[in-house]
Formats: structure tokens, C-alpha cells, sequence
């Protein structure tokens, strides 16, 4: 049997031999470019060896600094929304009091988005905020909402702001769908028994669905959060000069790595911004995980 049982490894094998290839060997060769300052010419082990020189680069970089901060706006407003919406949607199509059909056609629409291609959503809306003859302008023209065209991508404010609204149309179904179903998770003896008591849909919502959601908005809010300090797409895509443009507002952590990597063909710093990343998204998942199951007195 024990010799039988060998041939269960050499089955198994495959895998791992990819995922040493293609997993832990960029991880490793990654981590030692980030001590070197290698340029992507020839072999990174030709390189010159820093040793931690890059780091303390990161460290003082005032344009990884201003990425940092980018990424972090960009996402906040969209988790904000994201959550809102997806909660409030989840809470009225589950309320037992409404008993809403269609449920399963709203789910299928509002997770479409999420079905489309990162660069087919970029073009939609650029054609939608370019700011001559993009329909968004037209129509508030037409409504007589503003005098004259805005330039919602090449302006700092706007352009952050137009980010963080397509990610949330981008992503909003699927945090709703896992809502939802955490919602439809909860006994409805909980709900009938608010109803009993006289309770209101404020005080259900606050008393009974919120606590009792609280490990799924953790798990979203944690997921959100590590997609959300990787953004990269679509600043990429909708910027004007595929460099972060205007004023480097849309300049996030990973497009920064990015530029370090292929535009200054500096791939030794680029390495330490991504593990300097990986540090960051290690560091905040700890503390809002933490900070969600903090013991109340």
C-alpha cells in the first residue's frame, strides 16, 4: 500500500511544478530585484545589489506618497457608495413586509456590469464623460443643469471622482449579490419577532440586519480593500496620458509600480513598491478585521 500510495504524488506533481514556476519563483525572483537596481536589461542577477536602499527611497518618495493618498480617495468614495447602495438595495428586495418579485431579474441586471471586460467598461465611459461630445454633457446642456461642458477627466477633482463612480457601477451588483445572500441568510424568526415587538424598519435594520451582517461587510469591506489599493485599470485606461493624468490625480500605488517598471524601465524600484504594497494591503486588512471584531465593554 505504501508503495501504491507514491503514485498519488506523481499525480499532484503537474500542479505543483506550475505553481512553482508561475508562483513562487516571480514571488522570490521579485523580492530579490527589489534589493537590486536592475533595469530589465539582461539578467536581473547581473544586477547591482543595493540592499535596502530601495526601501528607504519609498519611504521619502513624495510621488508614491501622492499615489497613495490617490488610491485611497478613489477608493473610499467607491466603497462608501458601493456599501450604501448595495445594502439599502438588498434590504428592500428581502424585506418580508414588501415581499418584492423579480428579485432574480435585478440580480441579473445589476450584476452585468461585472460581466464586462475592464476595458469595454474604460471606452464606455469615455465616450460618456469626454467632455466635447460625450452624452453625459449633453444631456446636462440640455437639461440646462450646466452652462458649459465639463471636462470630467481632465480635471483632478472630477477625474477621481468619475473613478470612483465607475467602479462602483463596476462592482456594486456583486457586492449586493453577497448581501443580499447574507441577508437571506438571517431567520426570518428574527425579523417576525421585530414586527411582533413593534419595531420599525429604522430600528430592524439597525438592531437586527446590520449586527447580524456584520461578518459578510467585513469580508466585503477586507475584499474591497485589497481590490481597491491594486486599482489600476481603469485610472490606466480613462487617463489622458496613460500616466496618471491630470496633475497625477489618478496616479494609484499599482499604476505607479507600473510606470516605474515599463516607462522608466526601473524594475528594482518597481519590485519594492510591490512589496511595499503588499505591506500596506497586509497592514490595513489587520487593522479594519481587528477593528470590526473589537470586543465591546
Amino acid at each position: 500500500m505504501k508503495s501504491k500510495n507514491r503514485y498519488g504524488y506523481l499525480f499532484i506533481s503537474p500542479f505543483f511544478i506550475v505553481f512553482s514556476i508561475f508562483g513562487i519563483y516571480p514571488i522570490i525572483l521579485s523580492l530579490y530585484m527589489s534589493f537590486t537596481d536592475y533595469t530589465g536589461i539582461g539578467s536581473p542577477f547581473d544586477a547591482n545589489w543595493v540592499g535596502i536602499s530601495q526601501y528607504l527611497r519609498l519611504i521619502h518618495d513624495e510621488y508614491f506618497l501622492q499615489a497613495f493618498f490617490n488610491t485611497w480617495k478613489i477608493w473610499g468614495v467607491n466603497i462608501i457608495l458601493q456599501l450604501s447602495i448595495a445594502l439599502i438595495l438588498a434590504v428592500i428586495f428581502s424585506d418580508i413586509r414588501l415581499k418584492l418579485k423579480g428579485v432574480s431579474l435585478f440580480r441579473g441586471i445589476f450584476y452585468l456590469p461585472n460581466l464586462m471586460t475592464v476595458s469595454s467598461v474604460a471606452l464606455l465611459f469615455l465616450f460618456i464623460l469626454d467632455w466635447q461630445h460625450g452624452s453625459l454633457n449633453m444631456l446636462l446642456l440640455k437639461l440646462g443643469l450646466i452652462s458649459k461642458p465639463v471636462n470630467w477627466l481632465g480635471q483632478p477633482a472630477t477625474a477621481q471622482l468619475s473613478v470612483s463612480l465607475i467602479q462602483t457601477w463596476l462592482w456594486f451588483g456583486h457586492t449586493f449579490i453577497i448581501v443580499f445572500a447574507g441577508i437571506q441568510g438571517i431567520s426570518k424568526d428574527y425579523f417576525e419577532a421585530a414586527m411582533i415587538d413593534g419595531a420599525n424598519r429604522r430600528q430592524t435594520f439597525t438592531k437586527v440586519t446590520l449586527p447580524l451582517l456584520k461578518p459578510i461587510m467585513i469580508y466585503v469591506v477586507i475584499t474591497s480593500l485589497i481590490g481597491g489599493l491594486q486599482l489600476f485599470e481603469i485610472p490606466f485606461l480613462v487617463s489622458t496620458n496613460g500616466l496618471g493624468g491630470p496633475e497625477g490625480s489618478l496616479v494609484t500605488m499599482v499604476l505607479y509600480l507600473y510606470n516605474q517598471a515599463f516607462t522608466y524601465d526601473n524594475f528594482g524600484y518597481a519590485a519594492a513598491v510591490a512589496y511595499g504594497l503588499f505591506l500596506i494591503i497586509l497592514a490595513f486588512s489587520i487593522i479594519v478585521f481587528r477593528g470590526m471584531f473589537k470586543k465591546e465593554v
